[in-house]
């Protein structure tokens, strides 16, 4: 008698996520600035985003991290690239949206003990992970914006 084969799919282990390149308008210039988070366990400054929970959908996601990251209340706009890159020896994939942020009241954590508001040139530089980088011209080209310096 033979066995049979197992003809199912492997389940997909790729770790979904999602965020956001948050901005709002500076209250000095009226330029945008962007918010990066700083994450103590890897001491990177990165995008505020996260893993979504179970049936959640990517952009209600997407702003869940942001105001839990941040502490901001934001609207969402444009939907962003989506970034594919291995995290933890797992496939990672995190769907971003431009996303303007109406109210903040920051509060430090365990997973986010700072975050900053930077200038699209600052923010490219100060960006830990070079394939976060190509999202700041990606939110300028949408807010019709040129694009930043450096």
């Amino acid at each position: 008698m033979s066995t049979p084969k197992d003809t199912s799919t492997p389940k997909d282990t790729t770790v979904q996520a999602a965020g956001c390149v948050l901005w709002r308008h500076s209250a000095t210039t009226g330029e945008p600035e962007l918010c990066l988070v700083h994450r103590p366990k890897y001491d990177d400054w990165s995008w505020p985003k996260g893993k979504l929970k179970r049936g959640e959908g990517a952009l209600d996601g997407a702003l869940r991290e942001v105001a839990e990251e941040t502490g901001c209340r934001a609207v969402a706009g444009s939907e962003l690239s989506t970034l594919r890159y291995s995290a933890g020896g797992r496939p990672k994939q995190v769907r971003y949206w431009a996303a303007e942020a109406v109210s903040c009241a920051f509060s430090p954590t365990d997973e986010v003990d700072r975050v900053l508001w930077l200038t699209p040139a600052a923010a490219r530089d100060r960006l830990t992970q070079p394939h976060d980088r190509p999202l700041v011209d990606e939110l300028l080209a949408v807010l019709h914006l040129p694009r930043a310096a450096g």
